[in-house]
This record gives C-alpha cells, sequence and structure tokens, in this order.
C-alpha cells in the first residue's frame, strides 16, 4: 500500500492573511485528496484549520523573541520526510527540512491572492474558504435568524487608523434597512479582546436590537454565521476576510491600507476607499452607493432607485 502524501503548510500569524491562504491550501486539498497535511500558524488564526479536512495536526507558533519560535517548528517537523513544504512566509524553514518538494513565497506585488497563487504557479489564483461542521452551522442557526436579511456590522480592527467612525457604521445600517433591505437586521461582530468589545460597544449601544456576536464564537461560528448573512460591512480586518470567504457579500472599508493589495476577496466582495487615506473622509454616502452596487450584483435588495429614497441618518 503506498504512502500516504504528506504537506506542511506554514502559513501567517495574522487571522486575515491566513484567511488568504485557505485559497491556495484548498488547490492542495482537491489537487491531492488522500494528502495529510500539518498546518502551522500563529494562536490568532488557529481556528481558521480547525474543520479542515484531512488535517493531522496543527503546529500552533507563539512568535518568540530572536525569532526563536522558528527551531521550535523545526523540531516539531524534521522528524517527517515531507511530500511537500509550503510556506507562505518566506523562511528559510523548508530547506532545512527533509522535503521532496518545496515551495516559497517570495515577496510580490498584486493582490495577496495572486502572490499565494504564485507561489504554486496558479493562475486564476484560487479563492479563499471557510471550513465548517454541522454543529458550527447548527450554533449559527439558532442566533442568526433566516426570515429576514441580516446585516453583519464589524466595526473593529487591529489598528486604530483603520477604524471608520462607529456613527457611520449606524447610519449605513439604517439607510440599508430603511430603503435598501426593508425588515433587516444587524449583527455586530467582533473579537474577544477588552479593546474589540470597546470599538464595538458604541455600535451595539446605538442598535439594540443586533445579533450581539461579539467574542461569543470560535472562527468556525462565526464563519457559519457569517455566511448567513445577507451584506457584510467591516473595517480592513481579518474579520472582513472571514466574511468574503464564507461567501457573504462583503463590502470592506479601506483608508490608510492598500484594498489593492488586500480588497476582501469572495465570490461577491468589493472595497470602497476613502480618497484621502483617512477613514473619516469616508462617507456614509460612498459607503452606500458601493452596498448598493454589491447587492445589486449579488441579486438581493432593491433596484438603484433604492438609493435615491435612502435617508442618511
Amino acid at each position: 500500500m503506498p504512502e500516504l502524501m504528506r504537506i506542511l503548510f506554514v502559513t501567517s500569524n495574522r487571522l486575515g492573511d491566513a484567511v488568504l491562504s485557505t485559497g491556495l491550501l484548498n488547490h492542495l486539498l482537491l489537487s491531492h485528496p488522500d494528502a495529510r497535511f500539518t498546518i502551522a500558524c500563529g494562536p490568532v488564526a488557529e481556528g481558521v484549520f480547525l474543520r479542515m479536512p484531512n488535517r493531522d495536526r496543527t503546529v500552533v507558533l507563539d512568535k518568540r523573541p530572536y525569532r526563536l519560535h522558528w527551531p521550535t517548528l523545526w523540531l516539531e517537523a524534521v522528524g517527517t520526510r515531507w511530500d511537500l513544504v509550503v510556506d507562505i512566509r518566506g523562511s528559510a524553514l523548508a530547506w532545512m527540512l527533509p522535503a521532496r518538494r518545496r515551495a516559497v513565497m517570495r515577496p510580490r506585488s498584486g493582490h495577496k491572492t495572486a502572490q499565494l497563487a504564485a507561489v504554486l504557479g496558479i493562475d486564476p489564483p484560487p479563492l479563499p474558504v471557510t471550513w465548517t461542521a454541522p454543529e458550527d452551522r447548527a450554533r449559527a442557526a439558532a442566533l442568526v435568524p433566516a426570515d429576514r436579511p441580516v446585516v453583519g456590522l464589524a466595526p473593529t480592527a487591529n489598528w486604530a487608523p483603520k477604524v471608520w467612525p462607529h456613527e457611520r457604521f449606524v447610519a449605513l445600517y439604517r439607510a440599508l434597512a430603511e430603503a435598501v433591505l426593508p425588515g433587516a437586521i444587524p449583527a455586530v461582530l467582533a473579537g474577544s479582546s477588552e479593546a474589540e468589545r470597546a470599538m464595538a460597544a458604541p455600535v451595539l449601544a446605538a442598535l439594540p436590537g443586533a445579533v450581539d456576536l461579539v467574542g461569543r464564537l470560535n472562527l468556525p461560528e462565526v464563519a457559519a454565521c457569517l455566511a448567513r448573512c445577507s451584506l457584510f460591512i467591516g473595517n480592513d480586518s481579518g474579520l472582513m476576510h472571514l466574511a468574503a470567504a464564507a461567501g457573504a457579500p462583503t463590502l470592506g472599508l479601506f483608508g490608510p491600507t492598500d484594498a489593492a493589495e488586500y480588497a476582501p476577496s469572495g465570490p461577491c466582495a468589493h472595497a470602497v476607499v476613502s480618497g484621502s487615506h483617512r477613514m473619516d473622509n469616508l462617507s456614509v454616502e460612498q459607503a452606500l452607493t458601493e452596498a448598493v452596487r454589491l447587492l445589486t450584483q449579488n441579486g438581493a435588495g432593491s433596484s438603484r432607485t433604492a438609493l435615491s429614497r435612502a435617508t442618511l441618518a
């Protein structure tokens, strides 16, 4: 009986980059359906791979001074003869392990998904994906109703200049619910840290009927909730990338970061960019216009005439 193919996939510490790497990983899963995978990632990204098929294990790398996390991973991996080592971190690790083939990311321009696809010479780039289990989808069904449009709002980010003012999230949701998605309810999403809870709190306070998903779920459950949303609106963040990968119509809000490289990537996703690179110069009107365009593209929402009827709070 032939030995199983073994693949080591070294991905990002950051949630957003790890989500973007799932397209490349899913390509490998489809190309080698009998292969067994070991994933190396940072602790924030671990949940992205929790339900991944054919995963033997995940090696969680906590960053350590003097890059000492790399020797830790080498010790975990050196005892296996790998058929393929894929390293999107661009380290020297792949060359220090016994492997039949190595694919190591090098600096390139273009969208991150294209940069990742180039590691294996894939064109066009595969879209990111999410993996969920029946229990994740059941939890999501208990939290996110199916009989009304749900607008996911993610008002947080890991860097203050990337955060759109909370009152504009509220105004945009109200405009959408009034004229574009009648009967919609908001669902507010954020991580479990105190900083993210603080950023989400004003939106929850202004929308008392919102579904509160702040810090309550693991990542597969979050992905399952996002898949039930009629529209997702969020700052440039890991949640934005997860929403696009889950298939939700996703509008990413960009200011100081490069949308050409990090716009959301999914079957129905778009970025709206502040002309001045400042989030406070991105207007509700701009975001509303792009949200309506996105919904029209997805076959949801009202026609463009709804935009003229929308009242901006």
